[in-house]
């Protein structure tokens, strides 16, 4: 299997997901658009992985190469119709790529909490094996307040309506990350954006809150992040 990843800053990468694909002898290409690299023909890969970064969606003046990247996700849906993982910003921008709706929020949500998996999870592959609630990280300010046409809303809460949802046969958004590890807070809270989300929502000691509750339901979110990298690769 050869997966083309999506990178937007050098700390959000596919974390636990790259033990998994290395578990499975995946082969995966890693484009850093925010580094200016280019993205490859997409015909050559069976999957897509589009991780998060700190940047919005509406922010192509600032950051122009999201033009491209949003062209690119609309031919692997709409063309290849081929697995698509997009996390956080991925989620997001898959969401703003094929006609759906991303805004600021009024808060950000940041921390362990749930989510719950609505009626269409219960028989969705990516779904398949997973509790509901579900024990997830989450970091982020923006959100998608419209789905696509056509998609299907698959995880909610009462933080974030849209937390995970499907468009076609195969392409997933997902707004909380599953790819955490122990590296994942210290990582994420050396940058900018992230620390100034975390202090809003937790206050001025949140990130050693944060460090530790993720701490504490880490064998929870591998065991996640295990079950739905198996089942993504069901679907390819």
């Amino acid at each position: 299997m050869r997966v083309l990843v999506f990178q937007h800053i050098a700390v959000e990468h596919p974390g636990s997901l790259r033990d998994c694909m290395a578990a499975d002898g995946a082969v995966w290409d890693t484009v850093e658009l925010d580094a200016g690299e280019p993205i490859p023909p997409l015909d050559g890969y069976d999957a897509l992985l589009i991780m998060g970064g700190p940047m919005d969606v509406w922010e192509e003046d600032i950051h122009p190469w999201l033009k491209a990247e949003k062209a690119a996700i609309r031919d692997w849906v709409h063309r290849l119709d081929r697995p698509l993982l997009g996390i956080c910003l991925g989620h997001q921008l898959l969401a703003d790529a094929v006609g759906g709706r991303v805004e600021a929020m009024a808060q950000p949500e940041v921390g362990i909490g749930t989510v719950t998996l609505t009626a269409d999870a219960a028989t969705d592959p990516l779904f398949a094996g997973l509790p509901s609630p579900l024990t997830c990280l989450q970091w982020h300010g923006s959100a998608v307040t419209a789905l696509p046409p056509g998609a299907r809303l698959l995880a909610t809460n009462e933080f974030c309506l849209v937390q995970a949802f499907r468009v076609n046969r195969a392409a997933y958004g997902l707004q909380f990350h599953v790819e955490v590890t122990a590296q994942t807070v210290p990582e994420w809270g050396c940058v900018d954006a992230y620390r100034a989300a975390l202090t809003t929502a937790l206050g001025a000691d949140g990130q050693d809150r944060l460090a530790a509750s993720t701490a504490a339901s880490l064998d929870r979110l591998s065991t996640c992040a295990q079950t739905m990298y198996r089942n993504w690769v069901g679907l390819v």
